[in-house]
């Protein structure tokens, strides 16, 4: 995989904007960091949409003072580049059986289970001794609305590109 320089200013400005997204924080932690690295996801791929994944985490994380701990959120962190690649898969394979529409939306909802209910269930040994059950719980919700609307706003951008743009990378 060859990396051209367009793609490394292209991930580095998502970076950016991911760290303006940090500070919109909606619940504690929760905020709009994630919308870059689905937008870099669905123009670039899996491996720079983890990696812009992977650090606009750890900028939320970093401005909020890593409440849950530096070793927790970067397992979630983590998570969230896993959460980028099964996006850019479930896209793609929605994509290839039925049309680009479709597979936006699914690859959203996909996103939205994944970032949400999965990712706190799979983080939750580390979870539970610092929020208890009832705060894991109570986390699924405002979660899955602002990462699901996180990714939605990303494929509404990434629809209305002109081809143009999105042949670019």
């Amino acid at each position: 995989m060859k990396i051209t320089t367009k793609q490394l200013v292209f991930t580095a400005l998502l970076i950016a904007l991911s760290f303006i997204g940090a500070q919109l924080k909606i619940f504690g932690t929760i905020a709009f960091d994630s919308l870059p690295a689905y937008l870099g996801t669905f123009l670039m791929g899996p491996i720079f949409g983890a990696i812009i994944g992977i650090i606009g985490h750890l900028l939320t994380a970093a401005t909020s003072g890593f409440p849950m701990t530096l070793p927790v959120h970067c397992v979630i962190a983590l998570g969230m580049g896993l959460t980028m690649v099964g996006t850019w898969y479930t896209y793609l394979f929605v994509k290839k059986i039925a049309n680009e529409t479709l597979g936006l939306l699914i690859s959203v909802i996909a996103a939205t289970i994944f970032n949400g209910p999965i990712l706190l269930l799979l983080c939750s040994p580390l979870l539970v001794p610092i929020l208890t059950w009832t705060g894991v719980i109570a986390l699924m919700l405002p979660l899955a609305l602002v990462g699901g609307l996180n990714a939605l706003i990303a494929a509404i951008i990434y629809k209305a590109l002109p081809d143009s743009i999105k042949n670019q990378f």
